[in-house]
């Protein structure tokens, strides 16, 4: 019996937002304005200066931005 399924399911750790700009292509103003307006996962400051994003919320903010089958399409 598998302990920790929650773990296969949801991606762990952090990235950093160089990581993030390769998968989601924006700017980093973009990146940071849809930061502070909630279009974007909040960061975490792990240190003075070191600011990261939970994978997991970085795949969520993915999933929400694919596009639909209606648009597929076209």
């Amino acid at each position: 019996m598998n302990i920790c399924t929650q773990c296969k399911k949801e991606p762990l750790g952090f990235m950093r937002l160089k990581q993030i700009l390769k998968l989601i292509p924006v700017s980093e103003p973009v990146w940071w304005n849809g930061c502070k307006t909630g279009q974007f996962p909040k960061p975490y400051k792990l240190a003075p200066r070191i600011t990261a994003w939970k994978t997991s919320d970085i795949h969520q903010c993915m999933e929400q931005f694919k596009p639909s089958d209606e648009y597929e399409h076209y």
